[in-house]
């Protein structure tokens, strides 16, 4: 079961519709359209909330550090709640996915990927879960940076929408532990 999803993304106005802020995207998506509000936890350095998925207790964490330092968030949160690595989702930005393209997977490594990085070096384990939100890749490594932290086209915003309601739409069983089930829906589609 996942009682701690966390989602990636830079704290800033001028980051808000950044490609790297997508983990922000599926927070703000998957509390929407609820009575559940975010709040400041300065000992957390994060937005946090807490509410009830299909019967579990959620833990909801945006880290308000900047994207390389969401392991102190991350770390400190789930040390505080006991929350064990294997009960951490971690909603992110792929490079290596196409627009839109969502996959869920456990463990692996950091991919290039400095908030995971941080996150790996703060739990000292590499075993939770992730939803990895596509992006695509701009061709070349020397461009990355100035990409991800650039606005995504209107076409590739829809994408990424799309893709945060597909991984939404399967949460309810990855809370409940039904991680192949959620697994087989997501790729499926």
């Amino acid at each position: 079961m996942v009682m701690l999803i966390v989602g990636l993304g830079n704290p800033g106005d001028q980051y808000i519709k950044t490609r790297h802020n997508a983990g922000f995207l599926f927070i703000d998506e998957l509390v929407s359209g609820s009575n559940i509000s975010m709040s400041y936890a300065s000992k957390f350095k994060a937005d946090v909330a807490r509410f009830k998925l299909n019967g579990v207790d959620i833990h909801v964490l945006k880290p308000q550090t900047f994207m390389n330092k969401s392991g102190s968030s991350v770390g400190a949160y789930a040390k505080y709640y006991d929350i064990p690595v294997e009960q951490i989702l971690i909603a992110h930005d792929e490079l290596d996915l196409p627009s839109g393209d969502v996959k869920l997977k456990r463990a692996g490594g950091h991919g290039g990927h400095n908030g995971l990085r941080d996150i790996i070096n703060h739990l000292a384990s590499k075993d939770f879960y992730r939803v990895r939100l596509g992006i695509g890749h701009p061709g070349d490594k020397s461009q990355v940076s100035d990409y991800v932290l650039s606005r995504a086209s209107r076409h590739e915003e829809k994408n990424l929408l799309e893709a945060v309601s597909k991984s939404l739409g399967v949460m309810s069983d990855v809370v409940q532990g039904e991680y192949q089930k959620a697994m087989q829906a997501l790729h499926a589609s």
